[in-house]
């Protein structure tokens, strides 16, 4: 709603979070917070609050960084996280539980230690998807995206900016301790980068925020199941379809999340690839794609991705008649992986197809776990260093009619795992009950009974 300033004094985090639970009571819902602060010894400049009630957007937000980053260190840290709400601060905070017991130890230590951080609790969508953008345009460098064990062997300059992002997941389970024990888990990456950046003794400004808010998603998630088979126009997001060419879309691309994993040190690290693909801060180019009436080739170019300076991710589409079924169908034949000289290829031509009019959904396309892609030479040993997973993800090759998709086709088969269940039982249950009327239809009665009135049967016994 409003900002905050919040001196450095005991007990700050507490009443600033205090005063976002009053500003923020069920208008907050909707947008994402926003917490910008320096390193110690570093103070901030003092800005004049908006109203409480307001919701901040994107040219208010280059307004405020303009200001704060006039004088704040250049070397420039934002932890950017999937899902984040103000309600997030106040329920698993220092507020009204213990301080030992608060999800955020690190950042509330933080904010203490710093003069005078910024702290925008409604911060409009759009302006979430831009902050990196904008930060872009204040200190003149690209974003690059680390993790903390790459930060080590980053030598920093303090006269230098650097824009340094690291992406914090949120994926909580239906255990209501889930989402603190991930807000604890995030926070404990933000102590390990600072503990990084205060060992190499050079200044910093922090920015916390996400991408989307985090009780928003919860509740709808609560309101609407997902139900199996879906068939999709539009996707249902904040953010637009890939589109190739801008001008004449022969190509759609679009993902709720789109993932690649690399293991290191016999553990996986996730770099998700959709902040720099969708929407206003996307940073992808599209150099080497193509499309023709039977060939389409999506070709997705990356920088700083998980260490590697240049990383291509590309989906090649064929489209081809079927004298069976009398049509044209698209498969999705390879998706490669390439970065500096190394290429890995997954097959998906097999399990990834629809109708040549149509687009193609699915809920999850992974190279794991009921993969739908599938390593085209297993005994390479890139085939056990990388993942990739597609969730919520739609693409269409062929027959693009403007800026939406065509008819999905969905992966999901109409037999489905619970009709086949359902169907196996019923029919165990009529195998069951014709056996029963069966038995009961061979029951005859006696035609002949013995006279209770008459001489009873004596057996003679030999002496």
């Amino acid at each position: 709603m409003a900002v905050l300033w919040v001196s450095d004094k005991p007990g700050a985090m507490e009443f600033l979070l205090i005063l976002l639970s009053i500003l923020c009571t069920g208008s907050c819902s909707g947008q994402v917070p926003l917490v910008l602060w320096s390193s110690e010894g570093y103070p901030l400049p003092q800005q004049n609050p908006p109203p409480a009630g307001h919701i901040v957007s994107t040219g208010q937000l280059d307004s405020y960084l303009s200001s704060a980053l006039s004088t704040a260190p250049q070397n420039t840290l934002v932890f950017l996280q999937d899902q984040l709400s103000v309600d997030d601060f106040t329920v698993y905070g220092g507020v009204f539980d213990n301080k030992q017991d608060s999800a955020f130890p690190h950042l509330e230590s933080a904010l203490q230690a710093s003069s005078s951080p910024l702290v925008l609790p409604a911060l409009s969508w759009e302006g979430s998807s831009s902050i990196l953008p904008l930060l872009q345009k204040h200190l003149g460098t690209p974003p690059l995206y680390l993790d903390p064990s790459s930060l080590e062997q980053l030598s920093l300059n303090a006269s230098v900016a650097a824009l340094l992002v690291i992406r914090l997941p949120y994926s909580p389970g239906s255990d209501p301790m889930s989402p603190k024990e991930a807000l604890r888990g995030n926070d404990a990456v933000i102590g390990q980068v600072l503990d990084i950046m205060k060992t190499q003794a050079v200044p910093y400004t922090a920015i916390y925020t996400a991408l989307k808010p985090s009780r928003e998603a919860q509740e709808m998630s609560m309101g609407v199941q997902s139900v199996g088979r879906t068939l999709l126009q539009t996707p249902s997001s904040s953010y637009a379809p890939v589109r190739y060419p801008n001008d004449s879309a022969c190509i759609l691309m679009w993902a709720e999340n789109l993932s690649v994993f690399q293991e290191r040190d016999q553990k996986w690290t996730r770099f998700e690839l959709g902040p720099m693909t969708f929407g206003a801060g996307a940073t992808v180019t599209f150099d080497g794609s193509s499309c023709n009436t039977t060939r389409s080739r999506l070709v997705l170019n990356y920088q700083n991705v998980l260490g590697h300076q240049t990383f291509r991710l590309i989906f090649s589409m064929s489209r081809s008649f079927y004298k069976v079924s009398a049509r044209d169908w698209f498969t999705l034949d390879h998706v490669e992986l390439e970065y500096e000289t190394q290429r890995l290829v997954f097959n998906g031509s097999r399990n990834i197809y629809a109708p040549a009019e149509y687009s193609y959904r699915c809920e999850s396309v992974t190279s794991y776990l009921y993969a739908l892609l599938v390593p085209s030479d297993p005994k390479d040993p890139l085939s056990s260093q990388w993942r990739v997973s597609f969730e919520d993800f739609q693409i269409q090759g062929f027959s693009v009619s403007g800026n939406n998709f065509a008819y999905a086709s969905d992966c999901a088969s109409f037999f489905t795992p619970a009709i086949w269940m359902g169907l196996l039982t019923s029919l165990l249950m009529l195998l069951i009950l014709t056996y029963g009327l069966h038995m009961i239809t061979q029951l005859r009665t006696m035609d002949r009974f013995d006279d209770p009135k008459g001489p009873s049967i004596s057996v003679p016994q030999n002496e």
